[in-house]
Order: structure tokens, then C-alpha cells, then sequence
């Protein structure tokens, strides 16, 4: 399950612009390749550094990558379409000099053919002499000089026709595959942004990516791939502009998941389109080392199972079922524990009755105390008081009011008698 990673273009974090640079600082973050921007034109300046990129590339087994023209009408007219054609020559030209393995290229609008056979008929025959100038460029016997060795030692470019992210652009999947398949030398190029816009946010699980691969396996009947990711943003079927990885509905988790395991048979080279370039190729690193962990992990349990059932003599389904009830009942414990505890009731205490001072507040007499203030009963001299509350009485004498008053007060005059009777 070979997975080449790469960013497009010089990646950003890169100090020089040039080429070579770029390239030291993608094998320095372990990344294995690179696809050159010639999406505009190729400047006959820059030549020395795509040889000296080319031969760096030969020596380190580097893949090198390059993107012909954005903008190419291989449907307009015989004018458009040799202009066209004026800059897929350069882009060759650079291919040649950098040693590519893939080239990159777009058909263009569907123009006055419109949508069709004879459409996907006329790019069918455009790519199939675009295939032949390449071996033409890489097979030419009378350069002996060698300043491409990799011309004499290996093959020559493969010509990849990108799948397209909009609906008046031609280049849908079904279309990239039928011209694929009738034009030897050229292969699928999956832009998966594109196709998850084209498709109005068809990727979206593992099982996606599957049906997706296995349905250019079963049309062209290969395992290579080569394939552009990015973030997208989309509208009505028409991608708008790349965006990076995590702000996308496009998720690269799904793709890892599905290239540990079931991509085995995979060999595929996945180009960052995204602005962030090599950050977000490095982030398609880490989750696809995330799912290969998982994987191993699933497979450590899934051998300690076995191993347990053994022991214990019962099949490993057996011995998951259990290991399933185990993890229910602890997910259950733990979620109670999770919860918030009602705080156990407090032991209401009896509100004491707040006794105040003797001269506050009012006081209602009973009969027996109106009684004593007359002099008409008596009461027990003294009381046995614990807390606030009469435990119980003496046995002495009882007293009369006139004995509780003793010689302080004159009871003569607490009452108003003034002629001195009770």
C-alpha cells in the first residue's frame, strides 16, 4: 500500500522559492513528493533550476510531478485549441527536463460540442497526440548528451487527464474514464475536491472513496492512482474555491480510513491542493498514521480475545459478547457517577422559640397565673429548668405571691389597692 504525499507547488514555509528548495524542505517533513505549478506558462528562465531538480529528483528516487495549463480549450475552435496545445508543448518541454512522472492536464469547456460522445470522441483524440509527442520528446535518439539520463533509463511521462469541479467544464468522472480507457499512455487524474463538488457532496464516508476507487478499477482495470486533495467549498454542483482541510465538508478521515483498511491494493500518489500546501499535506500524514494505529490496536484486541477464549475454552464470539457486557456495565457506573448526587436531607432541627428580655413584647396571663397575682393559689417555691424547658418542681412549701415579693416590693401598690386589701 505505497502512498506518496506531496504538496503543489514550493511549499510555503519554504525560505527560497525555488524548486530545489522546495524539494529539500519536502524530504526534510518526510513527505516523498512534489507537483510543479505550471499552470500559466513556463518560463524559458527557469531551466536551469527544473534540470537541477530533475537530476536532484534521479538521484534521491524523488517523484516529480508537474501541472500543465488551467486554462485549456481542447473543445473551442482550431485556434483555441492550437493555443491550447502551443502550452501543453512547454509543459511537456518541463516535464522532460524535471523528470515527471505524471502530467496534469484540463480539457477545458465543453464549448459548441456540448455534452457527449462526440465531445469525450474529439478530447480522446487530442490526448492520444498529446501521449504520442511525449514519447516523441522522451525517446529522442539523437540527444546524445546526457543531461537526462532518466530520458535513456526510464519511461516516459503519463499524461493525466484531471477530473474537472464544474458543470460547464468537461471532465466529469464518468467522461475522465471512458477517454482514459480508450487512450493508452493516460491515466485518471482524481482531483477529489472536484468530484465531492461535482458530485454535490458525494464523498463522505469510507465506503464512498471504496465504491469510488473500485469504480475506476472495474472501468480502466488499474491500481494506480493519482489523486489531488484539498478542502473545497461548493455550490449547486460547482466547486468555488479550495479551502483548507478542516474547514471543508470534505473530511480526509474517511480516506485514511479506507486506504488502512482497505487499500492494500492501492498505489497512489496524493497531491495537497490546498492553500496550506505542505501543512495539510502533513495533517493527510498524521490521520492516515492515526488509522494505522487504530488498526493495530483493533488487531492487538482482537488477538488477546482469541487468546482469552482459549483459555477459558469458549469461542472468541462468546468472549466478545462478554467483553461487551463488561464495557456496557462500566459505561452504565460511570455515567451514574457522572451524574449529580441529590445532597441527602438535613435533619430539620426544632426552631427554638427566641426568648426575649422581660420588659419586651407582650405576655397573656393565664388563670392560674391571674390566680396567684390575687393571692388566691400558691405555686411551688422552686423549678428544675434544663434548655429552655421545666424538668420539674421541688417538694418545699409552696409560696404565695406576697413570699415571692418579700420585702422589695409592696404588693399593695403593684396591684392598686389603695385601701390596703387584698
Amino acid at each position: 500500500m505505497p502512498v506518496k504525499l506531496g504538496p503543489a507547488g514550493v511549499p510555503l514555509s519554504c525560505k527560497g522559492r525555488t524548486i530545489v528548495e522546495g524539494m529539500d524542505d519536502i524530504i526534510s517533513l518526510g513527505l516523498e513528493t512534489m507537483e510543479v505549478q505550471t499552470v500559466r506558462m513556463v518560463a524559458p528562465q527557469h531551466f536551469e533550476q527544473y534540470w537541477q531538480a530533475g537530476v536532484l529528483a534521479n538521484k534521491a528516487g524523488f517523484e516529480m510531478n508537474i501541472h500543465g495549463p488551467y486554462y485549456s480549450e481542447l473543445l473551442g475552435d482550431r485556434l483555441q485549441r492550437n493555443r491550447s496545445l502551443a502550452k501543453i508543448e512547454a509543459a511537456l518541454q518541463a516535464a522532460k527536463t524535471i523528470n515527471a512522472r505524471h502530467i496534469t492536464l484540463h480539457a477545458g469547456h465543453y464549448g459548441e460540442t456540448g455534452r457527449g460522445q462526440a465531445a469525450n470522441e474529439q478530447v480522446a483524440s487530442v490526448f492520444k497526440g498529446i501521449v504520442q509527442r511525449i514519447g516523441e520528446i522522451w525517446n529522442d535518439d539523437e540527444d546524445l548528451y546526457p543531461v537526462f539520463p532518466w530520458l535513456k533509463e526510464g519511461t516516459p511521462s503519463k499524461i493525466g487527464v484531471e477530473t474537472s469541479g464544474r458543470q460547464e467544464l468537461w471532465g466529469s468522472l464518468e467522461e475522465v474514464l471512458e477517454v482514459v480507457n480508450h487512450v493508452e499512455g493516460t491515466i485518471p487524474v482524481l482531483n477529489l475536491a472536484h468530484i465531492h463538488a461535482r458530485g454535490h457532496g458525494r464523498l463522505r464516508t469510507s465506503e464512498d472513496y471504496g465504491e469510488l476507487f473500485d469504480q475506476v478499477r472495474e472501468t480502466i482495470g488499474t491500481k494506480e492512482f493519482y489523486c489531488h486533495f484539498s478542502g473545497v467549498e461548493h455550490r449547486m454542483g460547482n466547486a468555488m474555491h479550495y479551502t483548507q482541510i478542516k474547514k471543508s465538508d470534505l473530511n480526509f478521515e474517511p480516506l485514511a480510513e479506507f486506504i488502512i483498511e482497505e487499500g492494500a491494493w492501492l498505489d497512489m500518489t496524493l497531491i495537497s491542493d490546498s492553500p496550506l500546501l505542505e501543512h495539510d499535506a502533513m495533517y493527510m500524514v498524521q490521520n492516515i498514521d492515526r488509522a494505522r494505529h487504530r488498526q493495530l490496536e483493533r488487531k492487538a484486541r482482537e488477538d488477546r480475545r482469541k487468546a482469552l477464549a482459549a483459555q477459558a475454552n469458549i469461542s472468541p464470539e462468546e468472549m466478545a459478547a462478554r467483553e461487551a457486557e463488561i464495557a456496557a456495565a462500566r459505561a452504565k457506573d460511570a455515567l451514574a457517577k457522572s451524574q449529580p448526587q441529590p445532597e441527602p436531607k438535613k435533619e430539620e432541627k426544632p426552631k427554638e422559640e427566641h426568648h426575649k428580655g422581660r420588659t419586651s413584647g407582650l405576655w397573656r396571663v393565664t388563670q392560674l397565673g391571674a390566680d396567684f397575682a390575687r393571692s388566691c393559689v400558691s405555686v411551688p417555691r422552686y423549678a428544675f429548668v434544663y434548655n429552655g424547658t421545666v424538668e420539674d418542681f421541688t417538694t418545699a412549701a409552696p409560696i404565695y405571691i406576697r413570699g415571692a415579693l418579700g420585702d422589695r416590693f409592696d404588693y399593695a401598690e403593684l396591684m392598686g389597692f389603695n385601701d390596703g386589701t387584698p
